[in-house]
């Protein structure tokens, strides 16, 4: 019987591949109670970013890494900044 996750020239013990997917699983339940629970706009985006990043960690546990990347460029990236973007043009004066 073989307890490995991959076979690959890097391998990585099952229980140990488990125990950082469901700490990660974890962490990313936790930061989007976060995102959920902050008040205040800008702190939400950035933890929104956070959130992002730990999701992109969390699909590169799961092996998917073309996944991975998108979650980087659109989650952790581009979407935080479109959404400050937005509040800076919604709370300009108009003139």
């Amino acid at each position: 019987m073989n307890t490995l996750a991959v076979h690959t020239a890097y391998t990585v013990p099952v229980g140990l591949m488990q125990a950082l997917q469901i700490t990660l699983l974890v962490l990313v339940a936790a930061g989007a109670t976060a995102v959920v629970l902050i008040r205040a706009l800008v702190r939400q985006v950035l933890m929104l970013s956070i959130y992002g990043a730990l999701l992109a960690v969390l699909f590169f546990a799961f092996q998917a890494p073309d996944v991975t990347l998108s979650e980087l460029t659109i989650g952790a990236v581009v979407l935080p900044i479109v959404v400050l973007l937005t509040l800076a043009k919604v709370r300009k004066p108009e003139q």
